[in-house]
């Protein structure tokens, strides 16, 4: 696998993709509203990305960015076998990757100035700690982190934050995790969880992480996850992130699709045997009445942007 997400116009989100389906992916686009892809490494560093334009008919239009606005290229490419190739280079990082198309440069103007953030120390340390929170849970995005920092101190008469202001903020401390990160060797135990996931949905079990931002929402929500054939579902939402990069644990909640005891006691069975299977330690006494604790659990969720 790639260690890319690619997006697309159609606001599609493709995760570790093989070099296969990133090569069905360019040759899909072209088509009103499925016009382009962005190729992202992962973590997502800012400005540094890889896209292509196309439209039915025409050539395409490959672009790279590495960081500086002096450092983005353009090139025309007729035949999405060469888009391909040049992003599957990007993607890994090859030495000699942009060998093949013809480059130039892309004047886009000066980089406006983005003023310093105008809050006192009190305010600055409250939306630090926020985004902070949501970026050690490790399910955001950069873009994500910069609506947050937006947002987070809104009222009805004051919007402290721009966009841009906090898109560096978001920024900042996205490549500060990013650098810690680089430090962490092996499987960590989010890693573990969402191994255990994969093989819950797999048996059957619908399994979804930060699933909605409360339980009262996650039930309601959780059914129209549920595919053909599946018995039962397992969540955790956002609140409970929140709480597991906390070190506080984390609280499963989960449930049969046909609302009987029995069964959400046999699904808890499940997750728990799943869990133990990826070396993860559980709390829990059986009742189907009650949640299932992670915990301890040593939060250190990789990002990926």
């Amino acid at each position: 696998m790639l260690e890319i997400v690619v997006t697309t116009e159609n606001r599609e989100r493709h995760v570790r993709v093989s070099a296969e389906e990133l090569a069905g992916l360019v040759r899909r686009i072209g088509g009103d509203g499925d016009r382009f892809l962005v190729v992202h490494r992962v973590p997502d560093l800012p400005d540094v990305f890889v896209q292509v334009w196309h439209e039915a008919g025409g050539v395409y239009r490959l672009e790279h960015r590495d960081g500086a606005a002096d450092r983005h290229f353009l090139s025309m490419v007729d035949a999405p076998e060469a888009v391909t190739a040049a992003m599957a280079g990007w993607a890994r990082q090859e030495a000699e990757w942009d060998a093949g198309p013809s480059w130039f440069p892309l004047d886009l103007g000066p980089v406006p100035e983005v003023p310093p953030l105008a809050l006192d120390q009190e305010e600055r340390a409250e939306l630090e700690r926020r985004v902070r929170e949501v970026l050690v849970g490790g399910y955001a995005s950069r873009a994500q982190l910069a609506e947050l920092a937006e947002d987070y101190l809104v009222t009805k008469d004051r919007r402290p934050v721009s966009r841009a202001q906090a898109a560096v903020l978001a920024d900042r401390l996205w490549l500060e995790r990013v650098a810690e990160q680089s430090s962490w060797a092996g499987e960590t135990d989010p890693e573990r969880l969402t191994r255990a996931f994969a093989a819950l949905q797999e048996s059957g079990i619908t399994a979804r992480e930060n699933f909605t931002c409360c339980r009262s929402c996650g039930q309601s929500e959780i059914g129209a996850e549920g595919g053909p054939g599946a018995r039962g579902f397992v969540y955790f939402h956002t609140q409970g992130t929140d709480a597991a990069a906390a070190g506080r644990g984390l609280t499963l909640y989960y449930g049969g699709f046909d609302g009987s005891s029995e069964t959400t006691e046999a699904v808890g069975h499940e997750v728990v045997a799943a869990l133990a299977a990826v070396d993860l330690p559980t709390r829990w006494d059986g009742s189907p009445d009650q949640a299932i604790t992670v915990t301890p659990l040593d939060w250190r969720r990789r990002l990926i942007g």
